[in-house]
């Protein structure tokens, strides 16, 4: 058990980067989509394994702080940050729907004091959800706070407030930006 130890602690770290380095022909016959099931049974039993072993809020804590370092991620790898604010909403709309993780629209805007109501519907963690009771979607509240760090350079935090899972047809984060 010692010598496994002390392999594991000599490998070098691998990365977010590194996992999603893709290789298309890996998946010659598949391709690159999975079912939204797939996708959910990832997810949600991980959550459940989370929940289980360290409690409801550390769960959402580490969905929110992996949701964050996605969205950091997608910003710098998959976005233009270079972008006036209305290109870069509407880049990041366009992607959002193209790569099928949601149809994102902005209700309300104000810049000036650092808020944003969106919506996200069609979203792949919960819409056609049950009602729980709960909203669900920790893992996108952090990747929209990321994407929006990374545009800005200003911590920025999302919160669900509606979900699929309470009811509603449509996710809507309330996001504000700390710096203001």
């Amino acid at each position: 058990m010692e010598e496994e130890n002390i392999f594991l602690a000599n490998r070098p770290k691998i990365t977010l980067e590194d996992y999603l380095g893709y290789n298309c022909s890996g998946r010659g016959n598949l391709g690159e989509d999975v079912p939204v099931f797939v996708y959910r049974m990832l997810e949600y039993s991980l959550k459940e394994i989370l929940s289980d072993t360290y409690g409801k809020d550390a769960q959402v804590e580490l969905f929110r702080k992996a949701g964050f370092k996605a969205g950091t991620f997608f910003a710098r790898k998959i976005l233009d940050t270079g972008l006036e604010f209305n290109a870069f909403v509407a880049q990041l709309q366009q992607k959002l729907q193209e790569m099928k993780i949601g149809v994102m629209r902005i209700e309300e805007l104000d810049l000036e004091r650092g808020r944003i109501i969106l919506t996200v519907s069609e979203d792949a963690d919960c819409s056609g959800l049950p009602v729980l009771g709960e909203t669900v979607c920790n893992y996108d509240e952090g990747f929209i706070s990321g994407i929006l760090t990374e545009y800005t350079g200003t911590l920025f935090t999302a919160v669900e407030v509606d979900c699929w899972a309470t009811g509603d047809r449509v996710c809507r984060f309330r996001v504000d930006s700390e710096g203001k």
